[in-house]
């Protein structure tokens, strides 16, 4: 578990020295206060990551280390965007190089160059930070129309929201989860399911922050199931935490909720990591079922699909990729996951992948907009 800790923290500190040396040496400012102040900045908000993951103990009150924490999660995505931008400098030095190296390997050359790549490259990472920072914090409702095999004429027309991926905790307070909880309201669902990783950290601590998912309201009802990182600390406090704000955990179990003359079957299962009691079991999740009832089914990976596969569901609702969250993340996620957001047919499944409402960590979202998806079912 402390590799998890020190392989990610290692190479943070690594770009940061050779970022650092990039920016504040190479260009050779001729001002000393230049990589004294660039160090020093650095080094205060790379400290400031780890208050993002309770590092510095919980003495101090969510609300009283929240700024500190945000600095930190922001930095991240700037150290990403600082990157790419660095890098492609270094590339172009690499070049003048090569083609200079009979004379003085172009030095005069390649240190103009750095001085006009360092502030580019600052600006940049900052604009496209703040671009994410604005983006994350307006998670909107998006509307879709999603066609099951089978639907009785009863629920022809039933809208289902869908939340997940709030991870709300150190970054995210009480404040968003009230802006999710309105904005969700605001579109009139008939049944609002949850789909896992609303929070980070432990219930003692941030369970306030999901207080809010309280005023939640459909008239089928509000379902939720686990996402992994309810699995990461304090499972068993946090699906309490769910139960007290009157959430209906499903437990590798389902329920049958009618509407007018019909009624469908929705099912949850487990994250896929987690172990013993809060390990998924698709099989008891789906006991009982009867082939000719219409299945909803809540599993937190899209990959979960394929552990159903021919066994009734009509439609799978998920989350967890964030829809790669802050680009070039789109990109990676077909490497974990088989579809990055929407509509896809996974094992012969129907699923349909949330971006999400939140974001895991940084606050920031590029290319990858926040939502709470609002399917409007229609049968074929």
């Amino acid at each position: 578990m402390i590799w998890f800790a020190l392989i990610p923290t290692a190479l943070v500190g690594g770009f940061l020295l050779w970022a650092w040396r990039r920016i504040a040496v190479v260009p050779q400012w001729g001002r000393r206060w230049v990589p004294v102040t660039v160090g020093v900045g650095f080094a205060l908000a790379f400290a400031a990551v780890f208050a993002g993951f309770d590092a510095y103990g919980g003495q101090f009150s969510p609300a009283t280390m929240r700024p500190w924490v945000w600095v930190g999660m922001v930095f991240l995505p700037f150290c990403l965007y600082l990157f790419l931008g660095l890098l492609l400098g270094w590339l172009a030095a690499v070049m003048v190089y090569v083609v200079r190296w009979r004379s003085d390997k172009g030095v005069a050359a390649r240190r103009r160059l750095s001085r006009v790549v360092a502030p580019v490259a600052v600006v940049t990472a900052a604009a496209v930070t703040a671009y994410g920072v604005v983006r994350a914090a307006d998670p909107v409702v998006t509307e879709h129309t999603v066609t099951v095999a089978g639907l009785p004429a009863e629920l022809d027309g039933m809208r289902v929201a869908v939340i997940t991926d709030l991870h709300a905790g150190a970054v995210r307070s009480a404040d968003f989860t009230s802006l999710v909880v309105a904005r969700t309201n605001a579109a009139r669902p008939d049944l609002i399911v949850i789909v896992g990783d609303l929070v980070d950290g432990t219930a003692a601590r941030y369970s306030p922050e999901i207080a809010p998912l309280a005023d939640l309201r459909a008239p089928l009802g509000v379902f939720a199931t686990t996402g992994n990182h309810e699995m990461f600390r304090d499972t068993q406090g946090w699906l309490a935490a769910f139960e007290d704000v009157g959430l209906r955990v499903l437990r590798n179990e389902s329920v049958r909720v009618r509407r007018g003359g019909a009624e469908f079957v929705l099912a949850g299962v487990h994250d896929l990591t987690g172990q013993g009691e809060y390990a998924p079991d698709p099989q008891a999740a789906l006991a009982g079922v009867r082939p000719q009832e219409t299945v909803l089914y809540l599993a937190h990976q899209p990959k979960q699909a394929f552990d159903v596969t021919g066994r009734g569901v009509d439609l799978q609702l998920s989350g967890h990729t964030h829809g790669g969250q802050v680009w070039p993340g789109s990109l990676i996620v077909p490497l974990q996951q088989p579809v990055v957001s929407g509509y896809a047919v996974l094992g012969g499944v129907p699923t349909f992948t949330s971006r999400g409402a939140g974001a895991w960590g940084p606050p920031v979202r590029v290319g990858a907009d926040p939502e709470v998806p609002v399917l409007t079912l229609r049968a074929s």
